[in-house]
């Protein structure tokens, strides 16, 4: 049973009786889909060459009282009722204890097994409760990224029957061909190499070289940033650009991002490489006509919201003053803690949200600002779509400047990605030595006291920055945040006066 990003354990209890109508009964709360699973169980049993009790079959959902969803239990039914009327006893002293094992998986009508949501999950259940894992074959290679688990790929029921007969083993090794020799080591399903990449270079963007600076300081520290600018001057390129210098993921974080992607039934394009996890880092994009459902989370079911896709990556946020203002304001929580909670009368779901926030937008409804009072008006009217503490929870604001066609022509490429992401992986490695995985931009009150102490000049000017600008306590830690990553990419164990001058110049939007 999912919840959220969590697999809970369903005890699926079989009983067959020669008195009653013959039937199968499912009780423990089912949704219409388990409901329905009925007929699938019944047809892929036959199907499989095996024979259905001709008695009154009752099977029920443990525990009873929790709400179970989805076709998850379509493999467990039919297997308790196999195992009920002992159609898949033990044949062989070497078979597998049925106890021994969690199983999951979808049947179609002739016996084959389809995929199924959260299978990253399950073997994470599976290894906490010391036990293997059966899902389909196509979920076979996700679940074995959890370390320390048997998992086992099958591909219809008549595998399964045969695997606790102790007459074979549907195992399948998650380096070999998973089906029709679709997924091998280092490539997709479709057979392309898995890109880590984007297709944009920051040689290719002429000038902007305060934009690519706080690119540049976003990666290191994975701090939010707004880029603000006349339409068409490259802030979406530069957002672009950004993706290809971020850092690779932690283990740790890539296992979460499969969960994530496992959970929401995306089909996660992962490479296996010298046995380990290899993907880039989630890049979301919504549109601007988005929901604060499709954005957040939530519906019916509690399904994750683009935030929680774009855990430990980047959501971007085009337009941003198009954006509905309840969609802006759903943010304010899961940018300021990281975790999205959904609470429904049942219960509430807990969906992490770990992200980078970059927006973009234009200084006014017409894409660009006129010189006078009349453009400061439209530029005030526009951002006033944009609530304060909205704004106070982006870390870097940033002006992009339109390129003049004479400067297009005459500029020469400037830094490369390559050039830009070995910075950020020394930043990176700087902080990863000092404070663990938790980037600068998520450092918490104590340890930012810690780390981030300001003494002598650098501590006189953020005083004098922060009265002057008239700016709130949380900017205040957000700047020394900010220093502290420019002073790592620096390679500057101490925060300095001009590192924190840097980090207040991109807290004065649009000069304001």
């Amino acid at each position: 049973m999912l919840r959220g990003i969590d697999a809970l354990s369903c005890e699926v209890e079989v009983h067959i009786s020669p008195h009653g109508l013959p039937q199968i009964c499912v009780v423990g709360l089912p949704d219409a889909a388990i409901r329905e699973s009925v007929e699938r169980v019944r047809r892929a049993i036959e199907a499989s060459g095996y024979e259905v009790p001709r008695h009154h079959v009752v099977v029920n959902l443990a525990p009873a009282g929790t709400r179970k969803e989805g076709s998850v239990y379509d493999l467990p039914i039919a297997m308790g009722v196999l195992f009920a009327a002992g159609t898949a006893e033990p044949k062989r002293a070497e078979a597998p204890n049925a106890s021994g094992w969690l199983i999951a998986g979808e049947l179609a009508l002739d016996g084959r097994l389809r995929p199924i949501r959260g299978a990253v999950s399950a073997a994470l259940l599976a290894r906490a409760n010391g036990r293997g894992i059966i899902v389909p074959v196509e979920n076979a290679l996700e679940a074995s990224l959890v370390p320390d688990v048997r998992v086992v790929g099958a591909r219809n029921l008549s595998e399964v029957v045969a695997f606790f007969r102790g007459e074979g083993s549907p195992e399948v090794s998650p380096w070999c061909e998973t089906r029709d020799g679709e997924t091998r080591d280092g490539e997709t399903r479709d057979g392309a190499q898995t890109p880590t990449l984007t297709s944009v270079d920051f040689r290719d963007i002429k000038g902007q070289a305060v934009a690519k600076r706080a690119m540049l300081i976003a990666a290191a520290g994975g701090h939010n940033a707004l880029l603000l600018g006349p339409a068409g001057c490259g802030k979406t390129m530069l957002v672009r650009a950004l993706a290809g210098i971020l850092p690779p993921l932690h283990a740790e974080e890539a296992l979460e991002v499969m969960r994530i992607g496992s959970c929401a039934g995306l089909d996660c394009t992962t490479s296996m490489r010298r046995g380990k996890l290899n993907i880039p880092r989630p890049i979301r994009a919504p549109h601007h006509g988005a929901s604060a459902t499709a954005i957040v989370g939530g519906g019916p079911s509690g399904r994750p919201g683009e935030i929680t896709l774009a855990h430990h990556g980047v959501l971007f946020l085009d337009e941003l003053p198009e954006f509905r203002r309840d969609v802006l304001e759903a943010l304010r929580e899961p940018l300021e803690g990281g975790v999205v909670s959904i609470a429904r009368a049942s219960g509430s779901i807990r969906w992490p949200a770990m992200t980078m926030l970059v927006a973009a937008m234009n200084p006014t409804a017409r894409g660009d600002r006129v010189a006078g009072a009349g453009g400061a008006r439209a530029m005030n009217d526009y951002l006033g779509r944009i609530s304060g503490p909205i704004l106070d929870r982006i870390d870097l604001h940033v002006e992009v400047r339109r390129v003049s066609a004479r400067d297009l022509a005459r500029l020469k490429p400037s830094s490369e990605s390559a050039s830009m992401r070995d910075q950020v992986s020394r930043a990176r490695s700087l902080a990863f030595a000092r404070q663990g995985t938790t980037p600068n931009a998520r450092l918490s009150a104590q340890v930012l006291d810690r780390h981030c102490a300001l003494e002598g000049r650098a501590a006189d000017l953020l005083t004098s920055g922060l009265d002057e600008l008239g700016l709130s306590a949380r900017a205040h830690d957000k700047i020394r945040r900010v220093a502290r990553t420019i002073a790592d990419l620096a390679g500057e164990s101490e925060i300095s006066a001009v590192c924190v001058a840097e980090a207040i110049q991109y807290r004065t939007l649009g000069g304001r």
